[in-house]
């Protein structure tokens, strides 16, 4: 699903309203250059909100949000015949987390996971829990240690 089209019509009705004046071309350009990353977002933020909508209504599957690129991309996912396998986090509520990296670090995940036959989200999860348990815990830095000492010498 391509957001341009959506975009461009924001862009256009600022001009329209700019009218042939040049400093109010300008500063229709500025606006619409200031309001496209904050237009891209809400149009995401909608789309997902109407994905959440659709999926109650569905008897069986949901209906994910996935970013190809920048485009974002409605996926139909039936329901997973196989049951949930047993965590240390069963009955445990689940939360959303949105990550931005790499396309190529987003790539590789996505190959691991594959090679692992386990969603994206699933490798993400094991990943991240598997760190968690296997490096020790930082200690905190002696600099900002709680005891201070505080005064003032007299030379």
């Amino acid at each position: 699903m391509d957001l341009t089209p959506h975009v461009a019509a924001l862009r256009m009705a600022l001009e329209d309203v700019a009218g042939d004046d040049a400093a109010g071309q300008a500063a229709a350009d500025r606006m619409a250059a200031a309001l496209t990353p904050a237009l891209q977002l809400q149009l995401l933020d909608l789309l997902g909100e109407i994905a959440l909508d659709v999926s109650a209504q569905l008897p069986d599957g949901r209906l994910d949000l996935q970013l190809a690129g920048r485009d974002p991309v409605l996926v139909y996912r039936g329901i997973d015949p196989a049951p949930p396998t047993a965590t240390d986090d069963e009955g445990s509520e689940t939360a959303r987390l949105t990550l931005r990296m790499p396309e190529s670090l987003k790539a590789a995940i996505e190959s691991a996971a594959a090679a692992d036959d386990v969603s994206t989200n699933a490798w993400l999860v094991g990943a991240a829990r598997a760190r968690l348990t296997t490096s020790p815990r930082r200690s905190p830095n002696p600099s900002t240690s709680t005891r201070r000492i505080t005064g003032y010498v007299q030379g």
